[in-house]
């Protein structure tokens, strides 16, 4: 089973942090940052570890938002989402994996209309918006 964390921080404009994704016909699929849990590595650390990689932010992890067992491409996957904040770094287009086509700023107001990597995570970004900020 993979594992995995992700990061779901909105700074004061209501923007949720994005990054887009392409897979084959299918170009600019959009995801929060994410990433795999390496060994003896918590899924704090990873959420920290991903955000800074991929974008060049550095992020202090605020609380767990949920966790969740799910099927994804086929591959069965364990993944904790957290809810960050933005401490240090920079907007820096950093790509180890070679898979990133764009990091950005999206309004939360676009959830709905945006194409996602994981469909699941719309439902989750939705609820942890009318949650947290009364959306």
């Amino acid at each position: 089973m993979w594992r995995g964390s992700a990061a779901i921080c909105i700074n004061e404009k209501n923007e949720i942090l994005m990054v887009a994704q392409e897979k084959p016909n299918e170009p600019e699929l959009w995801s929060v940052p994410s990433g795999g849990v390496k060994e003896n590595e918590t899924f704090e650390d990873c959420c920290i570890r991903e955000v800074f990689e991929e974008m060049g932010y550095i992020i202090k992890v605020i609380t767990k938002v949920i966790e969740r067992n799910t099927t994804t491409y086929g591959v069965d996957v364990h993944i904790k989402y957290f809810e960050a904040e933005i401490i240090g770094g920079g907007r820096t287009f950093q790509d180890p994996d070679g898979l990133i086509l764009d990091i950005c700023w999206k309004p939360i107001s676009q959830i709905n209309d945006l194409k996602l990597m994981f469909e699941d995570e719309r439902e989750i970004l939705l609820n942890y918006i009318k949650a947290k900020i009364h959306y």
